[in-house]
């Protein structure tokens, strides 16, 4: 056993500062992701008056009741939707996780309907896209509840009619790899959303009320003169009966979520995974909670990560690997709910001795089937003459392909800084990890703000004088606020989650439970067998 030693005053100004500050940050998180359900609740009234189950409550029906739901994508679209922030949606009109069916892990997307009609958003787009290609690495199957406007044309581009396609390859991958692709259909399903159901393996639809089909009523007139019913063209016992669509009509929502959890449950998903011995797990020795207290929101104040990995993994207990030489970056072997990982993180930037050590240490993590999770907390790679001497470049590169080639799942959660080539070199979004999730006080970016303006008026004033000019010091100054302003304002967490840069943010107190369910989530997928076909099954 090697359990830390934590050196954290509690009772400290410093801690109950940091605390306060962190909070704040929390508070913002958890408003933000309260948006979505106060809007969608506004529409409960039409909801109930047509028999219906608001969105929400859909997926409260299918999932299994008192098991983790875990959200992919929950800040996606805030501050970039052209909306001011106390307008901005975040995560866009579908609500996407991974939660249990039946005992079974599964990936759901659900349209929330009642916010514009579950019409595609960019973030909408991002979230399902995103929940489409997770199902597939990690062979959970794909549970879509849908009830969707589709295209909103009133927002069209062509890139994004391009784009759209994307939707359908991926059921058809996630059919051809022998991954389910369940659709439950609670309302319309128009135009190219008509092939949602189309290319899914099982189709659910609630009679009176689910429609699909490739032109509406008042398309259909416009394009032929045709004059029809919407059941006539696409509704549910109509695809039931006639066109062969749907394989279960329901009688409401209730019913066909019900329908829904028989179809996962008849997959015995779980049968096809590879036994393994039952897991001991105790909590950390030091609380979780103390993290809020621990960690600045300025990522230039420095702090011992170490806090950080002792509040996460099992019993406080760790291994820590080669800690005398490359001291500023942390390697460690540990374990969180009994399942075995490496963990990599930094104290300050890394230099030529940190990168070499990591890469030393992935490798063999990759030698033991040992899954990775990264704790960036970085500003980059040491630069400077001894830096460049000591082969800067030369290991952080080779720390950068172990970083991309180790054949383990690889977790990555920004819990500080991520600037520079250090962003890459901790697996960040580029090195393409399993998950990548975030803290509310990260930040991303190529440089600080104030290193980046610094960095532009050192330029001019070495131009300036090569051609022998001066330049007006004030000018110098408004133009390194700007700067910065820009810099600094990109690599909020906020910022940065709501441009689709990560796989949502959490609470840093939850880190724990989050990275717990992401390893097990990503250990299923590599003890399970999958019996994949060439074309993916083909409705007849």
């Amino acid at each position: 056993m090697a359990i830390y030693s934590s050196r954290v005053n509690t009772q400290s100004s410093a801690f109950a500062e940091n605390r306060r500050d962190m909070l704040a940050l929390v508070d913002r998180l958890h408003t933000l992701n309260a948006r979505g359900a106060a809007l969608s609740e506004k529409r409960r009234d039409r909801f109930e008056s047509r028999g219906q189950l608001l969105p929400r409550e859909r997926l409260s029906s299918i999932l299994d009741p008192g098991m983790p739901f875990f959200d992919i994508g929950n800040l996606a679209g805030y501050l970039q939707d052209g909306q001011p922030e106390e307008r901005s949606l975040p995560g866009g009109n579908v609500i996407v996780g991974i939660g249990f069916i039946a005992g079974t892990r599964c990936m759901l997307s659900v349209s929330d309907s009642g916010i514009q009609a579950g019409s595609l958003t960019e973030a909408t787009a991002y979230r399902i896209f995103r929940a489409q290609e997770i199902a597939l690495r990690q062979k959970l199957p794909f549970v879509h509840l849908v009830e969707s406007a589709g295209a909103n044309l009133m927002q069209y581009t062509v890139g994004g009619f391009v784009k759209g396609g994307t939707f359908f390859a991926n059921l058809a991958r996630l059919s051809a790899a022998g991954v389910p692709v369940v659709n439950i259909l609670h309302g319309s399903s128009t135009a190219g959303g008509a092939y949602m159901p189309g290319m899914s393996d099982y189709v659910v639809a609630v009679r009176d009320r689910a429609k699909a089909f490739l032109a509406g009523p008042p398309l259909l007139k416009a394009a032929t003169g045709e004059i029809a019913t919407d059941e006539e063209l696409g509704g549910a016992r109509m695809h039931a009966e006639v066109s062969g669509l749907v394989e279960y009509l329901a009688d409401d929502d209730a019913d066909a979520t019900r329908i829904g959890r028989e179809i996962v449950a008849r997959l015995h998903w779980n049968d096809r995974l590879e036994p393994t011995r039952p897991r001991e797990a105790s909590p950390p020795a030091l609380d979780p909670d103390e993290i809020a207290g621990i960690v600045p929101i300025d990522y230039r104040v420095p702090y011992e990560v170490r806090e950080v990995i002792a509040r996460t993994v099992d019993a406080s207990d760790f291994l820590d690997f080669k800690p005398g030489f490359g001291v500023s970056t942390v390697c460690a072997q540990a374990e969180i709910f009994g399942i075995g990982c490496g963990i990599v993180s930094n104290n300050a930037p890394i230099d030529p001795d940190g990168a070499a050590k990591v890469t030393q240490f992935l490798q063999l993590c990759d030698q033991s089937d040992l899954p990775v999770v990264f704790l960036q907390n970085t500003t980059g790679y040491l630069v400077g003459k001894r830096y460049e001497q000591g082969g800067m470049i030369k290991h952080g590169a080779k720390m950068i392909q172990a970083v991309t080639n180790i054949s383990v799942p690889r977790i990555t959660v920004n819990i500080g800084a991520s600037y520079g080539a250090g962003n890459y070199g901790m697996c960040g979004r580029g090195m393409d990890p399993d998950f990548l999730i975030t803290w509310p006080n990260a930040s991303t970016g190529v440089m600080g703000g104030e290193q980046a303006a610094q960095t532009m008026s050192i330029v001019m004033r070495g131009a300036a004088k090569a051609k022998g000019k001066e330049l007006d010091e004030a000018t110098i100054a408004q133009q390194e606020k700007q700067l910065a302003g820009l810099f600094d304002g990109q690599s909020d967490a906020f910022y940065t989650s709501g441009h689709l840069l990560d796989d949502g943010m959490i609470d840093p107190r939850d880190t724990r439970r989050a990275t717990g369910f992401l390893l097990e989530t990503v250990r299923e997928a590599r003890r399970r067998t999958t019996t994949p076909n060439s074309f993916g099954v083909a409705r007849i």
